[in-house]
C-alpha cells in the first residue's frame, strides 16, 4: 500500500497529465488515511477551488492554517482562495494576517 506521500506524487502526476479530478480523488483519500496531511488540504484548496467547489477549498484553505498557523504562505494562500471565491474582506483579512507574520507578529 502506497504511503500518503507517494499517493500524494500520484494526485500530482494526475494533475499535471491534466486529470483534475483524478487528482482531487487521489488527495481526498490521503485524508482518509492522514487527516492532517497539510500538503493533501493545500492542493485541495487549488482544485477544488479551479473545478468550482469554492466551499470546499475554502475549507481546505483554513485547515492548512489550522495546522500550520505561524506560516505566513499558509495565509497567503488562504488570501488568494478567498479572493477567487469572491470572498473580498476574508481575503484582506488574511492577507493582513500574513503581513503580520512576517513582520515577526
Amino acid at each position: 500500500m502506497a504511503t500518503p506521500d507517494e499517493m500524494y506524487d500520484e494526485a500530482t502526476a494526475l494533475k499535471e497529465a491534466g486529470d483534475l479530478e483524478g487528482a482531487v480523488a487521489k488527495l481526498e483519500e490521503i485524508l482518509k488515511e492522514d487527516e492532517g496531511h497539510l500538503l493533501a488540504h493545500s492542493a485541495l484548496a487549488v482544485h477544488l477551488q479551479r473545478l468550482g467547489r469554492n466551499d470546499e477549498s475554502i475549507a481546505h484553505a483554513v485547515k492548512v492554517v489550522e495546522l500550520d498557523p505561524k506560516d505566513s504562505f499558509n495565509y497567503t494562500q488562504l488570501s488568494v482562495i478567498y479572493q477567487r471565491c469572491g470572498k473580498i474582506q476574508e481575503a484582506e483579512d488574511a492577507m493582513a494576517r500574513a503581513h503580520q507574520l512576517q513582520a515577526g507578529g
